[in-house]
C-alpha cells in the first residue's frame, strides 16, 4: 500500500476508484487499523463514482508509532479528567484531525466526503468543526460528542477491548481479536467463526500489535472535551449512523450527536452492535452511498 508524509508523520493509506472521482475519506477509530473497512464497502462506494481512501491514524497500523514517547496511565488521566484539569498528552484527537486533513492535502483533495467509525467519527466531527471548508459532508458511525452524562458502554465488554493478548505470538493474537470481535457484536448481523479468524488472521498479519501506541490513543480519547458547542455551529450535510445493540457506545450517544448538529439525519439500526462485519457491509453501502451521492449532487448544483 502507498504513504505519504503529510502533518508531519508518515500514513500509511489504500485507494478504490479514479482519483478524479469526489473523495470519500474513512477514518477508523481505536486501535483499528485501515483494514477494518471492509473492501466490499470500499469498492462498493468506488463503484457508485467515488474515490474512497482508508488510512490507518497515527500509533496504528503502518502510519507513524510515537516510539519513546511514554504511554500515560489511562486511570491517572481520567481522575485529572474528572478533576477539571487538562492533563498533558503525546497527542490530542484535534492533532489526529488534522493528520486526515493532511492526508487530503498529499492527495490533492480540496474536499472530502468525511466518514468516521468510533474514535474515527470524533476525529471527523473535528474535521468538520475546525476545517469546514474541506468538509463536503459528515458521516458520524457508532460515534458519540464526548458529553460526560451519556450512558456509558458495557462494562465487560469495555474490558475486553483494553485487555492486553496473553503474549506476542500470532496464536494469542488472533485469539485476542476473534475475542474482540465477539464482544462487539450485534445479535442482528452475526459473523461466522470463519469470518472472524480470517479478519483476525489478516489483522495480525497486517502489522504488529503496539500497546503503548493504543494507551497514546486511549489519552487522546480520554483528555478529549465535549464537542456538542462546536458541533451546533456546523452548516455541512451530516448523517448520523448507529446500531441499537452497541455495547460500547450505547445509542443515546448518537441521539445526543444528531441533536447537536443543525439538520443531521440519524438512524439507528436494530441488530447492529460496533463493529463492521461482512453482514453489514451492504447496510453501509446503502445507507452511505444514497447520502453522499445526495450531498455530492447538492455541491454540483
Amino acid at each position: 500500500m502507498p504513504h505519504v508524509r503529510a502533518n508531519g508523520i508518515d500514513i500509511e493509506y489504500e485507494s478504490f476508484g479514479r482519483e478524479s472521482d469526489p473523495l470519500i475519506l474513512l477514518i477508523m477509530g481505536f486501535a483499528a487499523q485501515l483494514t477494518f473497512w471492509p473492501e466490499a464497502l470500499c469498492e462498493g462506494l468506488a463503484a457508485k463514482g467515488f474515490r474512497v481512501v482508508r488510512f490507518d491514524n497515527r500509533d496504528v497500523g503502518k502510519s507513524t508509532h510515537f516510539v519513546g514517547q511514554a504511554a500515560p496511565d489511562p486511570r491517572a488521566l481520567f481522575a485529572e479528567v474528572m478533576g477539571g484539569r487538562r492533563p498533558h498528552v503525546p497527542y490530542t484527537l484535534d492533532d489526529m484531525a488534522n493528520d486526515a486533513v493532511g492526508l487530503m492535502d498529499a492527495l490533492g483533495a480540496d474536499r472530502a466526503h468525511v466518514v468516521g467509525a468510533s474514535m474515527g467519527g470524533m476525529i471527523a466531527q473535528l474535521v468538520a468543526i475546525n476545517h469546514p471548508d474541506r468538509t463536503k459532508s459528515l458521516i458520524s458511525i457508532m460515534s458519540t460528542t464526548g458529553r460526560r452524562d451519556l450512558p456509558s458502554g458495557n462494562p465487560e465488554t469495555l474490558s475486553v477491548l483494553f485487555r492486553p493478548p496473553n503474549s506476542a505470538s500470532r496464536d494469542d493474537l488472533v485469539d485476542a481479536s476473534i475475542l474482540v470481535q465477539k464482544a462487539l457484536s450485534g445479535p442482528g448481523f452475526p459473523a461466522t467463526e470463519a469470518e472472524m479468524r480470517l479478519r483476525a488472521e489478516r489483522r495480525t498479519d497486517y502489522a504488529p500489535f503496539d500497546m503503548d501506541g493504543i494507551a497514546r490513543q486511549s489519552a487522546a480519547l480520554i483528555v478529549a472535551p465535549p464537542r456538542n458547542a462546536l458541533l451546533k455551529e456546523l452548516r455541512c450535510p451530516t448523517l448520523v449512523v448507529h446500531g441499537a445493540d452497541d455495547p460500547v457506545i450505547p445509542a443515546a450517544a448518537a441521539k445526543d450527536t444528531a441533536a447537536s448538529i443543525p439538520g443531521a439525519e440519524l438512524i439507528i439500526i436494530p441488530g447492529m452492535g460496533h463493529d463492521f462485519p461482512p453482514a453489514l457491509a451492504r447496510v453501509f453501502l446503502k445507507h452511505i452511498g444514497n447520502f453522499v451521492a445526495k450531498a455530492e449532487a447538492a455541491v454540483a448544483e
